[in-house]
């Protein structure tokens, strides 16, 4: 018999050992693997598209004209924030320029487009943040459910030895097997939560500050029809001109 087989006997015989508590525990275990799992995955793939997105920032600045850098940044739609934001920005400045009359015509341009970038950019951070309270809840809370069915098992161990009277070896190896299993059943479905929860932070964090470098050159491309340029500095001993 290989050792594939031979665990999963042995997982069975404990599986046949435990009570209804320890198999309630066990299917949260399970439950909880599978959603983290699911997000992790994706969760993984659309980061992976957002830093492909993000590249593509660089390259809208090298059109010649909007509608072609529109093209540049990728498909429409919430899920490309980079482009999102572009036409949420667009027709933020053509809805100010259309409605002077309504309150926020009181507003300069500048602040209706900074308040309007921000939404949008807070909107795609939500987003891509979606899901990963699933990951932070399942890291934090797994190993006390595993915790609890080893207790249970522990439990389930001494109670049956002091119906018995002896502590016999196959009355104690089958409890205290189910404890070691539901213990490293729960680190088994923590850890890796744990670790893309703190990979795909990070990666958000990465596409955030693009996003919001991107937002200020756009910012400046639409308050003065280019990018923001900073005025030369003379020297300490340039002469000085003077007024006529």
């Amino acid at each position: 018999m290989n050792e594939s087989a031979s665990a999963g006997l042995q997982l069975g015989q404990i599986w046949a050992q435990g009570d209804a508590i320890a198999h309630a525990v066990a299917l949260l275990l399970l439950l909880m693997s599978l959603a983290s799992w699911s997000v992790i995955l994706i969760k993984g793939w659309t980061l992976l598209r957002l830093r492909r997105l993000s590249t593509r920032s660089a390259q809208f600045w090298h059109c010649t004209r909007l509608e072609d850098g529109l093209t540049v940044l990728g498909p429409d739609g919430p899920d490309n924030p980079f482009r999102h934001l572009t036409e949420r920005s667009t027709e933020a400045v053509a809805h100010h320029a259309r409605h002077r009359d309504e309150l926020h015509g009181v507003l300069d341009l500048n602040d209706w487009l900074s308040s309007s970038m921000r939404q949008t950019m807070d909107e795609s951070t939500r987003r891509m943040q979606t899901g990963l309270s699933i990951l932070a809840s399942v890291g934090s809370t797994a190993p006390f459910v595993g915790l609890f069915g080893t207790v249970w098992g522990i439990t389930h161990a001494l109670t049956g030895i002091g119906l018995s009277g002896q502590a016999s070896l196959d009355q104690v190896a089958g409890p205290v097997g189910e404890s070691l299993v539901m213990t490293a059943g729960g680190l088994a479905v923590a850890i890796p939560a744990v670790l893309a929860y703190n990979a795909l932070t990070r990666g958000n964090r990465e596409i955030v500050a693009r996003l919001r470098h991107f937002a200020h050159d756009l910012h400046a491309y639409l308050i003065t029809g280019g990018k923001l340029r900073k005025r030369p500095v003379p020297p300490l001993d340039a002469p000085r001109q003077e007024a006529a």
